[in-house]
């Protein structure tokens, strides 16, 4: 990861145990986990179509007959601990620096070296499905304040991102960003957006690719939780790029209607809830001009049951609860229900930046993107 003053410095021990865990997942991606599909290829799916007389349907039946297998259990539990041990690897250094982190980060929001801003709201209601369990299992999960103007969540945040996906984004976790630029690039190669809104920005390594990459338009991104916000506000002051952030709900943003040309978000919309979801398309209508653009880039589902099932692994062993029903939703028909024309919204995939190597969908690799026009 590229060096900067708020990125946390290990000791000796503190690094040797993060690249152990780095190293842990990674064999467990690309050895262990592979052979689960070799089981369910020859053992598993074989013994099924013959004991029902027809393959798997669907994810769900996958679902019940693996969680059985001994294999599958195997690499199941080992992942869950990795998943707890990143994080006690980046929170034992976060911790030993946090005065240090919340003085640096102070000191950058009160000079605004690079003129964005920072509006926090105290008394904004945190989201039951941000309450109810710890995302990704970090301690707090993104919202929790631990000490005054605590920005601790954000810093483990960003120093687990590279242990979680193994470097994949880059040396600057910005990858998904600018893989969602290239591609609204080559869908609307003459737009030349002045007003852009990243929803559920956490610590704004996606959204400062769209502040650079359109140095004249004015980028505004917003997120429920106060430490990250403070956080991405303080890097990207260092960085010397203008963001303005502010603590607000995607559901409902307080924004003026039709002030926005693009309102995008970056692997979010798996993260909220049903009704959250409806409530943030709908808001992104609202807040659009005329013409102007959605991009709501989530994570792979599937392909096909087994990779279904897979992909689900998140949502009952690494606290992804809701991305269970997003498998199954027609985000488009949810567009069009918000208020979008027919025919101005669908699906559509945005390919990565660069090679990337997702757990659960290796071939033909893209982020599923809903895309809708005003």
């Amino acid at each position: 990861m590229s060096d900067h003053s708020l990125l946390l410095k290990t000791r000796l021990g503190e690094q040797s145990m993060q690249d152990f865990v780095r190293d842990f997942r990674r064999y467990l991606k690309q050895d262990v986990m592979p052979g689960i599909r070799q089981v369910f290829d020859k053992q598993v799916s074989p013994d099924y179509e013959r004991d029902n007389g027809r393959p798997f349907e669907n994810y769900h039946e996958v679902r019940r007959t693996m969680i059985a297998n001994d294999y599958y259990q195997f690499w199941s539990a080992m992942q869950r601990r990795s998943q707890e041990m990143m994080w006690e690897s980046v929170a034992e250094p976060a911790e030993r620096q946090l005065d240090e982190l919340i003085a640096r980060a102070e000191r950058l929001a009160a000079e605004r070296p690079a003129g964005g801003s920072l509006e926090l709201d105290p008394e904004l209601p945190i989201p039951r499905y941000h309450t109810a369990h710890d995302i990704h299992l970090q301690p707090g999960a993104y919202h929790t304040e631990f000490t005054e103007n605590d920005v601790a969540a954000g810093a483990i945040y960003e120093a687990g991102l590279p242990i979680y996906i193994d470097g994949e984004l880059g040396p600057d976790n910005d990858r998904i960003g600018m893989a969602l630029i290239k591609f609204y690039e080559g869908k609307f190669a003459d737009a030349r957006p002045k007003r852009i809104l990243d929803m559920g920005c956490t610590v704004g390594n996606s959204t400062l690719p769209w502040a650079t990459h359109y140095p004249d338009a004015e980028v505004h991104a917003i997120d429920v939780a106060a430490p990250c916000l403070r956080y991405a506000h303080a890097k990207a002051e260092l960085a010397g790029v203008p963001v303005h952030y502010a603590q607000r709900n995607a559901e409902c943003t307080g924004f003026d209607a039709e002030s926005f040309d693009v309102v995008l978000s970056h692997i979010m919309i798996h993260e909220t809830s049903k009704a959250a979801l409806k409530n943030l398309i709908g808001e992104s209508y609202r807040l659009l001009k005329p013409g102007g653009v959605m991009l709501h880039l989530d994570v792979p589902r599937g392909q096909d049951p087994f990779g279904q099932f897979m992909s689900q692994w998140e949502v009952y062993n690494n606290n992804e609860v809701f991305a269970a029903y997003l498998t199954d939703v027609d985000l488009a028909a949810l567009a069009v229900a918000a208020g979008f024309e027919p025919g101005k919204a669908w699906m559509d995939g945005a390919p990565p930046y660069t090679g990337i190597n997702h757990a659960y969908n290796t071939q033909g690799f893209k982020w599923p993107t809903l895309v809708a026009i005003k």
